[in-house]
């Protein structure tokens, strides 16, 4: 097996995922008790994960030296190398230039860990402001970037290896290589290919589930779709999917949520009307956690009210997937970087038993899931929508001009892209209201109206993310197009601004 320590990476699972498409055993297990978990398990190797702070900070989070002693193979990533240069006594500073996102790295000399790579400049994601600047005694440099001289380094001799960039995200080239190198051919360990099975997963449902029946909460989205696909197949009939038609969806949902239900599961879904009450507690609301945690919690009374309509409803099934619970703070030292509203946004008090069957999976396993299911095509690689819909899309207050403003900003995003054949090929594709004015001419006027951004990115898991490289004439339709049929609206800008650092919504 693989120990791997978690020092609040957001990206710590994903390694986790990674080695265990290899068919190999993980465990995370958090550095304070790090040191114990490796004499109990004693793994074939060791993987020190990134992490949030600085290893100089007060009270930064470490792990015991020790570690360093058991003559296991080691792989430090981002934080893990600063943490390993900084434990054994090498030099780790704040770095002149931070790197987020892509860099080429450069690899020297020869090492296992690069093996077939030597020579090869390649695409790494970057995600860090320190850096080693002095290697421990002992260690070697085997790669570096145009900002960072110590960009990966190893000591043989005791088989550590280090390396500042994320092997474990979609978007650095070889990554998958790397980590196969770490524990195939330096921790020795045969590799397997994991196959995903859905009767692994009902089988577990059947068995929490029991006779209670179950309210699905359901957005039209992939994500709750398999997860209603799912418990449907465990438990039948006792399964009440429920839409919530908050007004802040795209336009077409609700027949979509219906159509589904009717046709796959042969289940009539019950519909709640709640556009009103949803305006009425996003009124003067500007700051996006209020947001989320205010969605969030009306979401949890709706469905409380339906559960006294309906007696015997004790379990609430969400789709909630991984990315969205590590983005909520989902390990003891990572950072909250927003409250998904069905994370971070449900209240103490829930009144349901929570069932979330795709609570450790990534997007791109869940639309594998949803394939095993025999779903409808158009459902399982349908682009993400975030659950708070566009009241996240929408910066500052959320009213109804601007709602029906992002709506049509929406439509023509999606129009364009589907004409040009640009829409299959993207993971996301949506307009934001950025509460930004600028000055534009128009009917030889001067008009100051609102700045609408626009956000197309391609993902695979939704850990990381770049930006799609559309064609100019593209970007040119959708942008004369919203300025000109969207009210109140003076010019269109496109975010170019890779995940890290920035998040794929803005809110």
């Amino acid at each position: 097996m693989i120990l791997i320590i978690d020092f609040g990476s957001q990206t710590a699972h994903l390694i986790g995922r990674r080695i265990r498409d290899f068919g190999i055993e993980v465990k995370l297990v958090e550095p304070e008790v790090a040191f114990e978990a490796i004499e109990q398990h004693k793994p074939r190797g060791i993987i020190l994960s990134g992490g949030p702070v600085s290893v100089y900070a007060p009270g930064s989070v470490t792990v015991d030296p020790r570690i360093f002693t058991f003559k296991i193979p080691i792989l430090g990533i981002c934080y893990g190398m600063q943490l390993t240069g900084y434990l054994l006594k090498g030099e780790v500073n704040l770095g002149k230039v931070r790197e987020y996102g892509p860099a080429l790295l450069h690899v020297e000399g020869s090492s296992p860990l690069f093996s077939d790579l030597s020579g090869k400049p390649f695409q790494v994601w970057m995600n860090h402001g320190d850096k080693v600047t002095k290697t421990p005694l002992g260690f070697e440099v085997i790669g570096s970037t145009t900002d960072v001289a110590i960009a990966a380094m190893q000591n043989i001799k005791k088989q550590i290896f280090c390396i500042m960039f994320h092997p474990e995200v979609e978007h650095t080239e070889y990554g998958s290589l790397l980590l196969r190198n770490f524990v195939h051919s330096i921790c020795g360990l045969p590799i397997k290919k994991r196959m995903l099975t859905v009767s692994k997963i009902v089988a577990q449902l059947k068995s929490e589930i029991g006779d209670a029946r179950c309210l699905c909460a359901v957005s039209g989205g992939v994500d709750s779709s398999v997860a209603a696909a799912l418990v449907a197949k465990a438990v039948g009939k006792q399964l009440v999917p429920v839409y919530i038609e908050s007004g802040l969806m795209r336009p077409g949902t609700r027949e979509q949520v219906i159509e589904l239900f009717r046709k796959q599961f042969r289940i009539e879904p019950v519909i709640i009307n709640a556009e009103k009450e949803f305006l009425k507690i996003l009124k003067n609301v500007t700051d996006p956690e209020t947001k989320r945690k205010k969605i969030g919690a009306l979401y949890i009374e709706l469905f409380q009210q339906e559960a006294k309509k309906q007696k015997g409803l004790e379990v609430l099934v969400q789709g909630t997937i991984f990315s969205d619970v590590i983005e909520s703070k989902g390990s003891k030292h990572a950072d909250k970087i927003k409250s998904h509203h069905n994370v971070g946004g449900l209240p103490e008090r829930l009144g349901f038993r929570l069932v979330e069957p795709l609570r450790h999976f990534y997007k791109d396993e869940v639309r594998k899931i949803g394939k095993l299911l025999n779903l409808p095509r158009h459902i399982i690689h349908k682009q993400v929508f975030p659950g708070p819909g566009f009241a996240i899309r929408i910066v500052g207050e959320v009213t109804q001009e601007r709602l029906s403003r992002i709506k049509q900003a929406d439509n023509i995003v999606l129009a364009e892209m589907e004409k040009s054949g640009w829409l299959k090929k993207v993971y996301m594709s949506f307009a934001i209201m950025t509460n930004t004015v600028s000055t534009a001419v128009k009917g030889d006027g001067r008009f100051y109206g609102e700045v609408v951004a626009l956000r197309i990115i391609q993902s695979t898991d939704v850990m990381t993310t770049t930006w799609a490289r559309l064609p100019y004439a593209v970007l040119q339709k959708i942008s004369s197009r919203i300025v000109n049929e969207v009210m109140g609206v003076s010019r269109v800008v496109y975010d170019i601004t890779t995940k890290p650092p920035a998040t794929m919504e803005w809110e």
